[in-house]
């Protein structure tokens, strides 16, 4: 796996599915969550000290899904979370769900504004910039 892509292993609990059996769609965005939280990990820090030690928020400013298939119960989802691109104060992540099969099930993208604890527009930090820059192979 490279380096600047997580991948994070889920298995679907029958609470995140709707009447018919299939995962109801907003579980997706909680699942880019994870996905997001895990590849910051990866990445050496985590979301919880860009906020506490840097008062540094990743604020989602837009949120995309492409459903490809549906997603049932006892499901085993591999979430794959890489980072698309990296700007000042923009963050964009992509997303692919498979089933461990390798079915494709969703792509998405989400867009983070970085903003401070009053949820002004900030520059990310350079230790975050620095490690986003590499993964996204910028100098």
């Amino acid at each position: 796996m490279n380096a600047s892509v997580n991948e994070t292993r889920i298995r679907v609990r029958y609470a995140e599915t709707d009447q018919m059996g299939v995962v109801y769609h907003s579980n997706h965005f909680i699942w880019f969550e994870v996905g997001r939280v895990e590849l910051l990990r990866q990445f050496g820090f985590s979301y919880r000290d860009m906020e506490s030690e840097d008062r540094c928020f990743i604020a989602v400013a837009e949120a995309k899904c492409r459903y490809r298939a549906p997603v049932r119960y006892d499901d085993e989802v591999v979430i794959r979370t890489r980072l698309l691109n990296v700007r000042e104060s923009v963050i964009h992540f992509g997303y692919e769900l498979c089933r461990a099969d390798g079915l494709l099930l969703a792509e998405g993208e989400t867009t983070h504004i970085v903003t401070d604890g009053n949820m002004k527009i900030m520059a990310l930090p350079e230790k975050y910039m620095s490690v986003f820059r590499a993964a996204v192979g910028k100098s």
